[in-house]
């Protein structure tokens, strides 16, 4: 089946198109950047903007691995822009690319370009990367398939079957194509791998990859509870290691810079301020959970997990809610409007119930 059409992000980009704004993607590897640009792309296509308007290049595809210099990319893209028209540059994983923001940057500030760039690292969007472009990008956070969107792409299947599905496996687009639980597990295995090993490990110099490993499953394995740092080395020193507290919040600042964990601040609502501990922690994908636990069987925290990234998909700024001794799982910001959500799965005992429903009217 042809990749569905990821009308969500279309429609968000949109209005950026053929401005002097860069347009940054952002998403963990396989969630379907590149998809989405070959989908501007074509766009652009029936725009009747000119076949050779348009320049493509993958820092991924080993051919062209001469581009990743900086000074040979930009004469390269010079040399390829077209007289007294507006050129499309489409530069997929440009973190591969050293010194990157200096090249669009400069093309973007002298040539007549409309720029859209894709990344798998949260870091292009800050420190010196943003600090060089600031004012002169639009960002969009882009994430593997929502439920909405596989219901799109398996017409064939009905929505209950669909929905049990998503929530074992996830909706990476890499895995939708197999039927099998065991192929799809052993896809969703080594995209952890690479996403763990190479882009940790390799990127950030990590010396124990058993260590960071037995980390990030219990990371994966305690989603949407609240963060202690002290029941980490806790719970190594229980398996017979050890582990810093320097080490500890290193690793989850590498899990946040290459995607595969986002936070929530828990947010004082008697105070009327974000507070500075007890973060919760949620995979990017719950299928990236699979290789390592039965989402099934922890099916509250999964539904937690996917209620989380539904709502950052639809642009809202998320928090946890504190009230004296009770959370609201979900506070969602937005154009000055403020939403409260409870994520349950079974509200059928009156104790449930009364304390679901007595969280909503603290608010």
């Amino acid at each position: 089946m042809d990749m569905i059409k990821r009308t969500l992000y279309l429609e968000q980009i949109k209005p950026f198109m053929h401005t002097n704004l860069i347009k940054i993607l952002i998403g963990i590897r396989r969630s379907g950047k590149s998809t989405l640009l070959r989908q501007i792309m074509d766009d652009l296509y029936h725009q009747d903007i000119h076949k050779n308007q348009i320049i493509y290049l993958n820092f991924e595809d080993y051919q062209i691995r001469k581009y990743k210099d900086a000074t040979v990319l930009h004469d390269y893209l010079a040399t390829k822009l077209v007289e007294g028209k507006k050129t499309y540059l489409f530069l997929d994983e440009i973190q591969e690319v050293d010194h990157f923001e200096e090249v669009v940057n400069s093309l973007n500030s002298t040539k007549d370009v409309d720029i859209y760039l894709t990344g798998s690292n949260s870091k292009m969007l800050s420190g010196e990367y943003a600090t060089l472009l600031t004012g002169r990008y639009k960002s969009f956070h882009i994430f593997p398939f929502s439920f909405k969107e596989l219901v799109m792409y398996h017409q064939d299947i009905d929505s209950k079957t669909l929905f049990s599905m998503f929530i074992a496996y996830g909706g990476f687009p890499v895995i939708q194509g197999f039927k099998h639980a065991g192929e799809k597990v052993s896809i969703l295995r080594d995209l952890y791998d690479s996403v763990v090993i190479r882009d940790i490990v390799q990127r950030y110099n990590v010396n124990s990859v058993d260590t960071l490993d037995k980390y990030m499953s219990y990371l994966l394995n305690t989603i949407s509870s609240q963060f202690s740092a002290q029941n980490i080395i806790n719970y190594f020193k229980n398996e017979g290691r050890t582990i810093s507290k320097e080490t500890l919040y290193n690793y989850i600042t590498y899990a946040k810079d290459v995607l595969l964990i986002y936070s929530a601040k828990r947010y004082d609502l008697k105070g009327k301020k974000l507070l500075s501990t007890n973060e919760k922690y949620f995979v990017n994908d719950q299928g990236l959970r699979a290789t390592k636990f039965d989402n099934i069987k922890d099916i509250e925290k999964i539904l937690e997990n996917i209620v989380f990234f539904e709502l950052l998909r639809r642009g809202y700024e998320v928090s946890v809610g504190n009230i004296d001794d009770q959370e609201i799982d979900f506070i969602a910001s937005k154009n000055n409007e403020i939403h409260y959500y409870q994520v349950s799965y079974i509200m059928g005992t009156p104790k449930t119930r009364e304390r679901e429903l007595d969280r909503k009217s603290v608010v």
